[in-house]
C-alpha cells in the first residue's frame, strides 16, 4: 500500500510538472526573442555578458531591465536605476499579493513566497487562468513549471543575446533599440483601448521627462516622468471602480 501511494504520489508531481511545461512554452517562445534583444541592448549599452545574464537571474523583470539597460546607456546613477525600476515594477506587489491570497489554502507559505518571486505579468495572467490546479495533488508543480519555463528561457535568451550583440554589425545591433519602445507600446495599447485616460496618463509621463531633462539629468528625469505621470492616474481614473 505504501508503495501504491509513493507511486500515485510520483506520477501525480511528473503529471503536474508536465501540465505546467505545457502551459508555460508559449511564454517560453515569447520571452526567447525578446530576451535576446534585452541581451544585445544591454551588451551595447556597455554591460559585459556576465553582467547581463546576472541582472536577469536575480531580477527577472522584462520591462525594468530594458530601462535599465537604457538609462546606463546614457549614463544614469545606480540610485536614479533603482528608484526609476522600482516605480515600474511596483506593480509586482499587487501580483504576489493576489497570487498569495489565492492559493494560501493550499500551498504552505514557503511555496507562496517562492512563487510569488518569480511571478511576471505572463505567469501572473497564466496562473490565474489556471486557479484550479491549486486545489489538485502536487498543484503547486504546476505553476512551478510555469515560473521556472519562463525564468530560464529568459536567462537563457539573454545570455544569447549578450554573445549576439558581440559579432552583429554595430548598426544592426542600434537598430534593435527600437525594441524598447515596441516593447512599451504593445504594453500601452490593450490598456489605451480599454481606457483612453491611459493614454493622456503616458503623454502627460512624456511630457514631464522632456520637460524634466532639460533641467536635470536623463536619469532623474526619467525617474519624475514616471512618479509623476503615475501619480496623475489616481486623479485621472478616480472613481474609474464605482
Amino acid at each position: 500500500m505504501a508503495l501504491t501511494n509513493e507511486t500515485q504520489t510520483k506520477s501525480a508531481s511528473v503529471m503536474m510538472l508536465r501540465k505546467g511545461f505545457a502551459v508555460g512554452f508559449p511564454i517560453m517562445l515569447g520571452y526567447l526573442p525578446i530576451a535576446i534583444t534585452y541581451g544585445v541592448l544591454a551588451k551595447q549599452a556597455g554591460l559585459t555578458i556576465l553582467e547581463l545574464t546576472l541582472m536577469s537571474v536575480l531580477v527577472f523583470a522584462g520591462a525594468s531591465q530594458f530601462m535599465g539597460a537604457n538609462m546606463i546607456a546614457v549614463g544614469a546613477g545606480a540610485v536614479e536605476i533603482v528608484v526609476a525600476t522600482f516605480v515600474l515594477n511596483f506593480r509586482h506587489f499587487v501580483m504576489s499579493l493576489s497570487f498569495m491570497n489565492r492559493v494560501r489554502d493550499h500551498f504552505s507559505l514557503k511555496w507562496r513566497f517562492a512563487l510569488s518571486l518569480g511571478l511576471t505579468d505572463e505567469t501572473f495572467a497564466v496562473s490565474s487562468l489556471h486557479s484550479d490546479e491549486t486545489k489538485r495533488e502536487k498543484g503547486v508543480l504546476f505553476y512551478l513549471a510555469i515560473i521556472l519555463t519562463a525564468y530560464f528561457s529568459w536567462v537563457v535568451g539573454s545570455f544569447l543575446g549578450g554573445i549576439l550583440g558581440e559579432v552583429i554589425p554595430e548598426k544592426l545591433s542600434q537598430s534593435m533599440g527600437v525594441a524598447l519602445y515596441a516593447m512599451f507600446i504593445g504594453l500601452l495599447i490593450p490598456s489605451v483601448k480599454k481606457n483612453a485616460r491611459v493614454g493622456l496618463i503616458a503623454l502627460l509621463a512624456m511630457m514631464i521627462n522632456a520637460l524634466a531633462s532639460q533641467f536635470m539629468s536623463d536619469g532623474w528625469a526619467i525617474v519624475f516622468g514616471t512618479v509623476l505621470g503615475g501619480l496623475s492616474g489616481v486623479f485621472l481614473l478616480k472613481g474609474e471602480s464605482d
